[in-house]
């Protein structure tokens, strides 16, 4: 059956613009880290790409090293778009990232010209696209001049195969100094997205003044803490999540009873303003007028609609906050 997408999509969903650019975002945008590669169930993700467009979500977020396999997200997006999305291409903002290891040898991974140049060469093949709207570095690297990495990302938009750069997991030093360099080339920066939640807010520490005070968009990558700001951790590790696996970014250490204490405080709350701890979470970083998006992951279309709930209440009364900080504290 052909796929057409649904006419009030975007009735319901909220855009921000994105710092001082033209351009606007989904308050919520779909990451594809997880639940989009080879090892994962195509027809799965092909609902779920669907359901975001059909309510609104037009920013779709990858990495060359997204899967797993490493390069296998990028090409079921590229299958799903050429069935599904093709027709509404003008519509969606796509990006992806290079700076993690994808091939061996000493070209494949962080941040010089060769790196950046051939991972998007590699990603459009893979996705069958002439452009991405926008290019991440994925990381900073320590041993590339800054002014490489960011003549790198400049030269890409002028071939014309990234309409837009970011940066991503860049400190505030970092993030200062290739803001000025890209400024001087004539492509400024248009976002960056670090890793930021009620659990983990180190940008606080200066990242977003500076940000605001540049006009540069940030969108906020792992806003439930791999799933600790969610009910499956409220009564211990479930085998299957992934603190309970032996690979993943989220260890069984780290979920420790005194931080799943504060987690059911956080819940309760949460429940007293009419939400999952998952949309409360989301809603918090959306708070911020300095959050233009925040990209949640998915394993299901309930999932991601429960996720969306969470632009039904952004606001937040001053006890609530001072409840959540004395937490979290």
């Amino acid at each position: 059956m052909n796929y057409s997408a649904d006419p009030e999509r975007y009735d319901t969903m909220t855009y921000n613009r994105c710092g001082r650019s033209g351009l606007h975002l989904p308050a919520i945008s779909l990451g594809l880290w997880h639940n989009f590669g080879g090892v994962d169930v195509p027809e799965n993700g092909r609902k779920i790409i669907r359901h975001a467009f059909d309510h609104g979500i037009t920013h779709f977020d990858l990495a060359n090293n997204y899967g797993p396999p490493p390069g296998s997200a990028e090409e079921h997006f590229g299958k799903i778009l050429a069935i599904d999305l093709a027709s509404y291409r003008d519509e969606l903002v796509i990006s992806t990232k290079a700076g993690y290891e994808m091939w061996p040898g000493p070209y494949g991974e962080w941040g010089s010209r060769k790196y950046l140049v051939s991972s998007l060469d590699q990603s459009l093949r893979r996705m069958k696209l002439d452009y991405v709207d926008i290019f991440y570095s994925h990381r900073p690297d320590p041993d590339t001049p800054m002014e490489e990495t960011m003549m790198a990302l400049d030269h890409l938009v002028r071939q014309g195969k990234a309409l837009y750069v970011g940066i991503s997991s860049y400190s505030a030093d970092q993030t200062r100094e290739a803001l000025g360099i890209l400024r001087k080339l004539g492509t400024p920066c248009l976002i960056h997205q670090p890793k930021y939640s009620m659990l983990d807010r180190w940008v606080e520490g200066g990242l977003l003044d500076l940000l605001e005070a540049e006009g540069v968009g940030c969108i906020a990558f792992s806003p439930l803490a791999q799933g600790l700001l969610t009910d499956r951790y409220l009564q211990g590790i479930p085998e299957d999540s992934r603190a309970g696996r032996s690979s993943g970014f989220l260890k069984a250490e780290e979920v420790t009873d005194d931080l799943i204490r504060r987690v059911k405080q956080l819940n309760e709350l949460a429940r007293q303003r009419g939400q999952s701890l998952a949309q409360m979470a989301i809603a918090w970083l959306l708070k911020d007028p300095r959050v233009t998006s925040v990209l949640v992951g998915a394993s299901s279309t309930t999932q991601l609609q429960d996720n969306l709930r969470a632009l039904g209440n952004t606001w937040f009364e001053p006890h609530e906050l001072e409840a959540i900080d004395r937490l979290l504290s």
